[in-house]
């Protein structure tokens, strides 16, 4: 508990970010021939690449089947990004510190 956590300073990227260039660009497929590959929705994986929803860890295993990409490391990509993301909205949430007696 004691170890303050270190800040970088940047904005860390969102997954489907690292999917779209590391997938899609790379490989020159579109959204609906991977979707069709992973067997989800084309939807589904618009909204990941759109950074408009989180990385699942089923959807990191099909990627990781499917693509190569090392499903740990783009899990710990979301964790990353979300922790960004809340530590950005830190000064909304109210909590007391717990003092011992």
């Amino acid at each position: 508990m004691g170890k303050k956590a270190i800040k970088v300073g940047m904005m860390p990227s969102h997954p489907g970010e690292f999917v779209r260039a590391e997938v899609l660009v790379t490989l020159h497929i579109s959204i609906t021939k991977a979707a069709d590959v992973l067997g989800v929705r084309r939807a589904t994986l618009s909204d990941l690449v759109n950074e408009k929803t989180s990385l699942s860890a089923e959807m990191a295993l099909r990627i990781e089947k499917a693509f190569g990409l090392d499903m740990d490391t783009m899990l710990r990509m979301q964790a990353w990004y979300d922790a960004a993301v809340i530590r950005q909205r830190a000064g909304e949430i109210q909590v007391q510190r717990f003092v011992s007696q």
